[in-house]
């Protein structure tokens, strides 16, 4: 850091190790007691390899680690969070997408039904939750077929969206965006419902 007080280097050397002594304090170390265990890492990505995209629900899912343990009823739930985020960030994407300049009323029509099936993919998730936080009741078997069939729903519902762009005139550019986006949301999905299919 350039100091305007340059005169001296006599000058220099004090202030600088002055800066220095005000800003050790805002320099946090990180808490040993934060850090994941290497068993719940390794829970994690041995689940993972039961999925379609393991490195994607590694990668999803490691943030997460220190909260799941080894617990997989809590793994299915934090795939299931990180799922609900990506879909609806998608859908925010896409939205954005309808409000531009220059899109057609083909692309304006497909953008927005695919709107609505990325909704109702949230929706579907977040039933799919609500069942997993009924897993401990009597009727668990009859919850976990929910959830499972909730979430398969979700999937679906991702794929009606890209279905809804074929046969139109719609860009390469506007398609790339919302397959992209759309895809990672089913991968996201898919792997959520992996674990799920496995937790018991």
């Amino acid at each position: 850091m350039e100091l305007l007080l340059t005169k001296t280097s006599h000058t220099k050397l004090p202030i600088t190790i002055l800066l220095l002594l005000i800003l050790i304090p805002y320099v946090h170390p990180i808490n040993s007691n934060s850090k994941p265990s290497q068993a719940s890492l390794n829970f994690i990505a041995q689940s993972c390899n039961t999925t379609t995209y393991p490195s994607q629900c590694i990668k999803a899912l490691t943030p997460y680690a220190s909260t799941v343990g080894t617990n997989a009823l809590k793994l299915c739930n934090a795939a299931l969070g990180v799922a609900i985020k990506a879909t609806s960030s998608c859908s925010s994407t896409v939205s954005k997408l309808s409000k531009k300049k220059g899109i057609t009323r083909a692309e304006g029509s497909a953008i927005k039904e695919c709107i609505g099936e990325l909704k109702d993919a949230v929706y579907e998730l977040r039933e799919t939750t609500n069942a997993m936080g009924h897993l401990g009741d009597a009727d668990r078997e009859f919850q976990w077929a929910n959830a499972k069939t909730y979430a398969s729903a979700a999937i679906t519902d991702a794929d009606t969206c890209i279905d809804g762009f074929l046969g139109r005139k719609v860009s390469a550019i506007v398609k790339k965006k919302i397959k992209g986006c759309v895809s990672e949301v089913e991968k996201h999905i898919s792997n959520a419902l992996s674990l799920i299919n496995h937790l018991y």
